[in-house]
């Protein structure tokens, strides 16, 4: 890093050239928006599914709003790169226990877990 304080501020600027910027974005959108749509489109289908398994438990409707933020989390979880089963089981069991803690039924959640992730308890 250069120590005279006019290096740094071209350095700024030419690092936050608006139209670099967008030139990057530009080339990089196409691909950007496939990724965001699949990864929407999986989203969306989960969330199909735990309100599916919700309106099976008997869960009421005004519960459902938990329940989908546990799938969601879930859901990110299960999208990181490189999460070992054993290590998505192990931290979908952490986050069971929090949301039990937060006054969810156990068992609704481990059916989100176990039939819409397809993992168990470590």
């Amino acid at each position: 890093m250069s120590e005279n304080p006019n290096q740094r501020i071209a350095n700024w600027q030419t690092k936050f050239n608006t139209n670099r910027v967008k030139d990057t974005l530009d080339t990089q959108r196409q691909r950007m928006l496939e990724r965001y749509s699949d990864v929407t489109a999986r989203l969306c289908a989960m969330e199909i599914s735990v309100k599916q398994l919700l309106d099976f438990a008997g869960v009421s409707t005004i519960f459902y709003v938990p329940y989908l933020n546990y799938g969601r989390q879930l859901f990110k979880l299960s999208t990181q790169r490189d999460i070992s089963d054993s290590a998505f089981a192990k931290a979908s069991q952490v986050l069971l226990e929090s949301w039990v803690n937060r006054g969810l039924d156990a068992d609704v959640l481990d059916l989100i877990r176990t039939q819409v992730f397809n993992t168990h308890a470590p």
